[in-house]
């Protein structure tokens, strides 16, 4: 399991700092070079690759000058948008990262060329996410389709409950009343909204969250569930009888919401 530390960027994004053991890191999405380059200098680290997830720029757009300063490897989606990835991946490929193993899935539906990197190695897994996935919630579908995107949620459903979660922005508490709304009953949604609350107060990121808490809390793993399949039927007012129906009908909800 890596140690993880989260990096601030703009007003609500994370970028995720992966150490090793000897004082080299990775970054994941750096879609600002100085934020990086500080937490470096600050932390006495030194940069050794980049991870990118998808092309959209508050994910790459420090990537060049970070290319340019410290000559590192820059893995990302081999059909990516963004031209500066020296490593491209696919799906089904790994790529070891000190000394552990990322295996690499494509999750399309935000855009074409997203990806993540999946470290199943020691006591918990650890999934960098990018937007696909998000604490009580996932990422606008973009370039994809409603039934990639669905596809996605499937894929995180079946990772193993400890998985955390490492995707890039503080939506949480936006996700939750959202998830509260479609599920008003549902009294994990609300302890997660009081212990998300809290930490927000305190400064403190709500993340990483993890696949066992997304199961009870987040609307768009669960679109299996009658109940939110009858609130998406009333909420659209028309009939909703499909796990694809019901995605459909909350992700368009979300995006008004």
């Amino acid at each position: 399991m890596f140690q993880v530390t989260s990096i601030s960027a703009f007003s609500d994004n994370y970028i995720w700092m992966i150490h090793s053991s000897d004082n080299q890191v990775a970054v994941v999405d750096p879609g600002a070079a100085q934020p990086v380059i500080d937490a470096l200098q600050e932390r006495g680290k030194t940069l050794a690759a980049i991870l990118i997830t998808h092309h959209h720029d508050d994910h790459t757009g420090g990537v060049d000058q970070l290319i340019e300063k410290y000559q590192v490897p820059v893995y990302g989606p081999q059909n990516c948008k963004y031209s500066g990835i020296n490593r491209p991946l696919k799906d089904g490929d790994n790529i070891e990262l000190f000394n552990r193993r990322l295996s690499i899935k494509t999750v399309p539906g935000h855009t074409l060329d997203h990806i993540c990197y999946l470290n199943e190695t020691g006591s918990a897994a650890q999934l960098f996410c990018g937007d696909s996935l998000f604490l009580a919630g996932c990422g606008r579908v973009f370039e994809g389709s409603m039934l990639q995107m669905l596809q996605a949620m499937h894929y995180f459903k079946q990772l193993q409950a400890d998985t955390l979660i490492y995707c890039t922005h503080e939506y949480s508490l936006a996700n939750l009343a959202f998830a509260q709304t479609v599920e008003p009953d549902n009294l994990y949604i609300q302890q997660q909204i009081e212990h998300c609350s809290n930490l927000r107060i305190e400064g403190k990121a709500t993340l990483p969250s993890n696949i066992a808490s997304e199961l009870l809390i987040n609307p768009f793993l669960r679109c299996d569930n009658p109940d939110i399949q009858r609130t998406a039927a009333l909420y659209s007012r028309k009939v909703v009888d499909s796990e694809l129906d019901t995605f459909t009908v909350l992700r368009n909800w979300k995006n008004i919401f």
